[in-house]
């Protein structure tokens, strides 16, 4: 099978390394033409589409990339493909999957982020045939809980030394 990453940054190359201990074969489409890991092979946008068994989205939400997941490219999708979204609800046009997945056009989703959260009982979405919704709280295991509660103790130690981390300008 093949592993189709779209934003193949810090989570997508530890997804990618997943994918190929489970042996699958893996893409990546990166739009600002970075160098991808060295067990993916880069490939331009529709060929992502085409070729990946499962395609997961792990890029930042940009106007550039809004609905990036559209009714065009749910089109190029093998209809035995699954679409894996736990970055941004904003990525993917949920009308259009909506439509894909219940015409048999792919055949599932797993989605871990939706364009408004919560969602409103009118999302095409919530009653789309082989889709799993996830309430956005991966990231919420005691162990990563733990980490950000370290995190923030040593930024502010940092930041009361005179020797901010982690700044966001």
């Amino acid at each position: 099978m093949t592993m189709g990453i779209v934003g193949p940054g810090r989570i997508g190359q530890m997804v990618g390394e997943v994918a190929v201990a489970l042996g699958m074969k893996v893409l990546a489409y990166r739009p600002e033409r970075k160098a991808v890991a060295a067990f993916a092979q880069p490939v331009d946008l529709e060929s992502i589409f085409r070729q990946s068994d499962v395609l997961t989205l792990h890029c930042p939400l940009t106007p550039e990339n809004k609905n990036l997941v559209n009714a065009q490219r749910l089109t190029w999708m093998k209809p035995s493909a699954y679409l894996l979204n736990t970055s941004r609800g904003g990525l993917i046009d949920e009308q259009a999957l909506a439509a894909a997945l219940n015409s048999g056009r792919i055949a599932g989703a797993g989605l871990d982020v939706l364009t408004i959260e919560p969602p409103p009982a009118s999302n095409p979405l919530l009653t789309a045939r082989n889709c799993i919704i996830t309430p956005h709280l991966a990231w919420g295991t005691q162990a990563a809980r733990a980490r950000l509660l370290r995190m923030a103790t040593q930024n502010v130690r940092a930041f009361l030394a005179g020797k901010p981390q982690n700044v966001v300008n």
